[in-house]
């Protein structure tokens, strides 16, 4: 019985992982590890009332499943299941599974479900993400996760793609604070790269901040809008 070859994405991503494994260990990264877990326990805790009300939501509006499942590259090259509220119609990944970044971000919109614009707006969809953080499949602050088939064709265009594996995928990051869905990859990517270069504990409570005021104002602006 012959065995299915390995698919191009899996095969690219176990030869950066070698290159990310090679890079040196720092101390700030365990100090930031503390950090995430010592965060997402307390906002875990603090926001599980809001989860549960936001499950029932889902449920009720638009059924089961309440959460979504995808597959990600974390740090170097191991491959995750990222959580999310589900905010599109089931079977959405398969429409428009194909787009990357301002072209996803328009053919989201022909998807999202009533309660899931409001969540994706004000990022409250992301709550379950904080499991990935305990668990240490991501960072509060980092790259953002990307599907095993984008990072490929990311690494083969953007040769310095692979060194977001050295990081743990993050809730938000640089990329996140100052720009949008509308900023290039390359630019992205450059942003990634500077938190890769200079994390610090500094820099991370201060993206934090920057994120958690964000996402109070594109609740409430929500909330308005959807009032209106």
């Amino acid at each position: 019985m012959t065995t299915a070859p390995p698919r191009l994405e899996d095969t690219l991503i176990s030869g950066f992982t070698r290159l990310a494994s090679d890079a040196p260990h720092r101390r700030i990264d365990a100090e930031l590890r503390t950090l995430d877990v010592v965060l997402a326990s307390f906002f875990g805790i603090v926001l599980l009332p809001v989860a549960l009300v936001i499950a029932l939501i889902v449920w009720s509006t638009s059924g089961r499943p309440v959460l979504y499942r995808g597959e990600r590259v974390g740090r170097r090259g191991r491959f995750f299941q990222m959580l999310k509220f589900r905010t599109m119609e089931s079977g959405a990944e398969e429409r428009i599974g194909q787009y990357l970044g301002a072209e996803l971000m328009h053919a989201n919109d022909a998807e999202l479900t009533t309660i899931g614009r409001w969540l994706k707006t004000s990022q409250l969809d992301e709550i379950p993400q904080l499991w990935n953080v305990v668990r240490g499949d991501m960072s509060f602050v980092g790259p953002r996760p990307i599907r095993p088939r984008f990072f490929s064709e990311l690494a083969q265009d953007l040769p310095a793609y692979w060194q977001r594996l050295v990081v743990r995928p993050g809730l938000t990051g640089f990329a996140q604070v100052r720009g949008g869905y509308e900023t290039s990859m390359a630019e992205k990517l450059a942003h990634d790269l500077e938190w890769i270069a200079d994390r610090s504990v500094r820099l991370y409570l201060r993206t934090v901040v920057a994120t958690g005021w964000r996402v109070l104002r594109q609740s409430l602006r929500g909330l308005v809008s959807s009032g209106g």
